[in-house]
């Protein structure tokens, strides 16, 4: 733990989806209102928009207005993935990975991602002297990511100490990445985060197919804590592993 990273600003990285906005609502709440800003990126994903629209609603839900949004449209042109290759199709129906231990990688996984994600917020994190880089990773139920794991960030977090100026003391905080997602949502819940604000869908825009990977985690997440997703679906299907 970073000495003093409670007094400090945080820099969130918010994308609009549940976790990430679960993962602000606790920064908040360990930070204080005024200690926050919100880091967002556009990629050129399929759902880029309706992301963005996401997080400007939470943010100002939270009457944030230290926000940066990074535009890195390089991942269109790499491609690669579902998400940012409209040649490559989202799969439906199924959950197409066994979690962060198999070998299967789905095809939705946009190559070394995140690690874009946080060199822009550690830039940001040292520019502004912020203590601490949250960032709503899920490890054990989610789908299958690489960059999604623990050891990712603790990898990560020795790569800060080493980029940045001596003095600069900046904390990689994965907050919900040991949680189930149904442990998310009622961790929201208790802090009153804006979950009918987010988005989740891969695929759609309007609104949510029900059928992608990440509807169907989002789905039997609600399912299992208990309580009703507040956002529309074009269909529900029953997710299973």
């Amino acid at each position: 733990m970073v000495k003093g990273v409670k007094q400090r600003k945080a820099v969130v990285l918010l994308s609009g989806g549940m976790d990430s906005c679960v993962s602000a609502a606790m920064a908040r709440e360990r930070h204080g209102a005024s200690n926050i800003a919100l880091l967002h990126a556009s990629y050129g994903q399929r759902t880029e928009q309706r992301e963005r629209r996401a997080f400007d609603e939470i943010a100002d839900f939270y009457g944030v207005g230290d926000r940066l949004v990074a535009h890195l449209e390089h991942f269109r042109a790499i491609g690669g993935s579902a998400l940012t290759d409209k040649s490559i199709s989202v799969p439906e129906n199924e959950l197409s990975a066994p979690g962060p231990g198999g070998n299967a990688i789905p095809v939705t996984y946009v190559p070394f991602r995140n690690a874009h994600f946080l060199s822009v917020a550690v830039s940001w994190a040292e520019a502004i002297g912020a203590g601490a880089i949250y960032i709503g990773a899920v490890a054990e139920d989610s789908s299958g990511y690489p960059d999604c794991r623990p050891q990712y960030y603790r990898a990560f977090q020795e790569l800060i100490r080493l980029g940045t100026r001596p003095e600069t003391q900046i904390e990689i905080v994965t907050p919900v990445i040991t949680l189930k997602k149904s442990e998310i949502i009622r961790r929201g819940i208790e802090l009153g985060a804006p979950l009918h604000l987010t988005w989740s869908c891969y695929q759609n825009e309007d609104t949510a197919c029900g059928a992608c990977d990440s509807c169907l985690l989002r789905l039997r997440a609600f399912s299992e804590a208990g309580t009703a997703d507040p956002i529309p679906y074009r269909r529900t299907v029953t997710a299973g592993r």
